[in-house]
């Protein structure tokens, strides 16, 4: 089972787990801020709201309900 990291913390999920799933698993409710400073999470689990945006692997931006979690991934909220 992939082992990855978000904000800091380890967290291990199943194989075939989307980066969006593994961070609500770990409790983080809010992925990244709006320009206002709003909260923003996922919102259409498709890739088509861009509301999921992370950094994965120091890659800005990337969707976290389109990536799977591969083992020693990087994330990051906010």
């Amino acid at each position: 089972m992939p082992e990855i990291t978000i904000d800091g913390r380890r967290v291990t999920v199943r194989e075939q787990t989307s980066v969006a799933a593994a961070i609500l698993q770990a409790g983080v409710s809010s992925f990244r801020r709006s320009v206002t400073g709003e909260p923003r999470a996922a919102l259409c689990g498709m890739g088509i709201c861009y509301e999921c945006r992370v950094t994965i692997d120091g890659e800005p931006h990337a969707l976290s309900c389109q990536t799977l979690c591969v083992d020693g991934m990087v994330v990051e909220t906010t």
